[in-house]
């Protein structure tokens, strides 16, 4: 099937993930959206339909699973001939010290947020270059979701922020890689969102004082908007009140 735009996102069942594609839908994207639940997921690829997207693929899985990259990509091949937009929201985060962090939890920290994405851009790469080939003034776009974590360390966020980070570098090099062929990745980075994620902090941080998913849409959409001709590597959004630089 021919659309207009398509993309990918993954953790796309709640929250900032569930948002953006939300905003797709409304957009007429055609969406391939991923995350682990294959009920709330197949309910959510029907609501998107509804609201405006002419068509929606669902592939449920875990982002620790090797195969699941490869999934995704097929499905999406299967329907579409090229990927305008690669959201790469799932993601995983534990708090722990380093002197006792798990190392079962490093592995799949680790396997979420960092080789998936990996694997993803891989898997996806050549649908990309189909999409920036297809429409060379605004190119294709790579959104990766990092943290504030990934810019500046946080106490008992080692493990998360360190994954973070490498996911920022990943998104460099990849523009230094890709992005003169018209394929360009931005790594969002923000402090804490209020999303069922961040709720175990609502003790020391309130929800009202957390940086709105809405924030994070807009600025997703402005980036899928921008040309081909311009790079944003990165946006960092702290919170209000804050130094800038706590999550």
């Amino acid at each position: 099937m021919v659309m207009s735009k398509t993309a990918i996102v993954t953790g796309a069942s709640r929250g900032i993930g569930l948002g953006i594609a939300t905003r797709l839908a409304e957009r007429g994207y055609g969406l391939t959206i991923s995350a682990r639940d294959p009920e709330r997921l197949k309910d959510i690829a029907n609501r998107l339909c509804l609201i405006g997207s002419a068509d929606v693929t669902s592939v449920a899985g875990d982002m620790a699973d090797p195969g699941i990259a490869a999934r995704v990509a097929a499905a999406h091949r299967e329907k579409f001939e090229s990927v305008d937009a690669l959201i790469l929201n799932a993601g995983v985060g534990t708090a722990g010290r380093i002197d006792s962090f798990p190392m079962r939890r490093f592995d799949k920290t680790v396997a979420v947020n960092l080789r998936a994405p990996l694997a993803l851009l891989q898997a996806t790469l050549p649908l990309l270059r189909r999409a920036a080939a297809d429409k060379p003034d605004n190119g294709a776009k790579v959104i990766a979701l990092s943290s504030i974590t990934g810019v500046h360390g946080q106490p008992h966020l080692a493990v998360y922020g360190a994954t973070k980070a490498a996911l920022i570098s990943l998104v460099e090099t990849f523009n230094a890689e890709e992005s003169g062929a018209g394929v360009s990745a931005t790594a969002i980075a923000p402090g804490y969102v209020d999303t069922d994620m961040a709720a175990w902090t609502h003790d020391s941080i309130p929800a009202d004082t957390m940086i709105k998913v809405g924030d994070i849409i807009e600025i997703v959409d402005m980036l899928l908007r921008i040309s081909a001709a311009a790079v944003v590597p990165s946006v960092v959004i702290s919170r209000a009140g804050t130094d800038g630089w706590r999550a």
